[in-house]
């Protein structure tokens, strides 16, 4: 794998380190400014919605320049972003340093995906595209940890400064190893929008948002839940964070090894597991020993789905793949907005801190279903496409005519 993805894996680490660590400081953050659990949920909806919008409005702009130039102003309005949210007066405005720092996500990823997919052969392309995501995954297992036990020690705003500091070392990475690449030429607006024409490109982001939402409902709400129902003490959630990252990291790894063969099939086993693990959460968070091994499965079968859907997505919208790639990206966090909104609904309406997993099992049982009709739905057109093959009628026996040369020419250039 070439050294340009340990880059793109840096900026993924800081990003995944802002977008998860507030998950740990939910009730610091909400006591400080004196709001409740859900609404402080906002920040996590708010950074989620800002992805959606973000990622096809910067990528569309960074058609201007090139892809490494944009990938470095993305890391400069990330780091913008999150000394806002550390140096925040009120909620108002640490909710918009959110949406200022999430508006980089999207694109940096979708740019990065295509980035990381160009710098190795068609048959590593998710393989590619898993080691960038590596960045994530990690940021789970070392940086939301860390960042959420200085957040409880030294307070949360130190831990967003800290995070800005990641920002600048994902800048300086990306400056140094990723290599400068021509500006690409003839991009059209109109072209790059009719990728969403294709079916099958629109299942697979619906794929994405019930599927990893199906992650969200539950892990938004981790810290109340294992604090309030496990029996868990708060400083312990920093190590239930470090098992779902671990989980995370080993069911990416496992999605890119086998999305590049065994795409469809390996998402019918992790959305199938994710469904019905989530909807055991409801009973094993009751039990301190069983409600840490369901975190671990919740982070590897959710993350087991990034590299196929990913990978699916630019496959289906091959000819333009660089805003399919960054709305996919959003439509990841457009299932974590809909799902922490989902959850919060939920609590709010005295169902119990265990009542958004029932809302997660039923997110990655739909995506499961889509999966099926995706499938069957190919699988239709390509029988289509052989009977339409097979109906052509064979050429006529050679009459002993001999073509005009003119005629011949002109179908040629045809």
């Amino acid at each position: 794998m070439p050294l340009a993805l340990l880059a793109l894996a840096i900026g993924a680490f800081g990003i995944g380190t802002t977008e998860f660590v507030i998950m740990g400081l939910l009730p610091e953050v909400a006591a400080d400014f004196q709001v409740s659990i859900p609404t402080a949920g906002f920040l996590v909806t708010g950074y989620a919605l800002g992805v959606v919008l973000g990622a096809p409005l910067m990528t569309l702009l960074g058609t201007r320049v090139t892809r490494k130039r944009m990938l470095m102003l993305l890391m400069g309005l990330f780091i913008v972003g999150n000394v806002v949210s550390a140096l925040a007066p009120v909620f108002g405005v640490m909710l918009a340093g959110r949406v200022i720092a999430s508006l980089a996500h999207g694109a940096f990823f979708g740019i990065g995906s295509v980035v990381a997919a160009d710098l190795v052969a068609p048959h590593k392309k998710a393989g590619a595209i898993a080691m960038m995501f590596t960045g994530l995954t990690v940021a789970n297992v070392v940086g939301v940890p860390l960042g959420t036990h200085i957040g409880q020690s030294a307070g949360w705003r130190t831990t967003f400064l800290l995070v800005a500091a990641l920002g600048v070392l994902g800048l300086v990475g990306v400056a140094k190893l990723v290599p400068e690449q021509p500006r690409a030429e003839g991009v059209r607006i109109r072209h790059e929008l009719a990728a969403f024409r294709n079916v099958q490109v629109l299942l697979a982001m619906a794929m994405t948002v019930l599927g990893f939402g199906g992650v969200f409902a539950a892990i938004t709400y981790i810290t109340p839940m294992m604090t309030e129902v496990a029996g868990y003490s708060a400083s312990s959630v920093t190590w239930l964070l470090v098992l779902f990252g671990l989980g995370m990291v080993g069911g990416n790894l496992v999605g890119g090894r086998f999305a590049d063969r065994h795409l469809m099939p390996l998402l019918y086993v992790s959305l199938g597991a994710l469904a019905l693990v989530l909807g055991l959460f409801t009973v094993t968070a009751h039990n301190k020993a069983a409600a840490a091994v369901t975190v671990v499965l919740i982070g590897a079968l959710g993350f087991a789905t990034v590299p196929p859907l990913q990978k699916r997505v630019l496959d289906q919208a091959a000819g333009a793949p660089t805003l399919a790639s960054a709305v996919n990206i959003g439509a990841f966090n457009l299932g974590n907005a809909l799902a922490a909104w989902l959850g919060g609904l939920v609590i709010a309406a005295g169902l119990g801190y265990t009542a958004p997993n029932w809302v997660g099992a039923a997110l990655a049982a739909s995506a499961l279903v889509l999966a099926v009709i995706s499938s069957l739905l190919e699988r239709r057109a390509s029988t289509g496409g052989r009977i339409v093959a097979e109906n052509i009628p064979e050429p006529a026996a050679d009459s002993g005519n001999i073509p005009d040369p003119a005629s011949a020419t002109v179908t040629a250039r045809h």
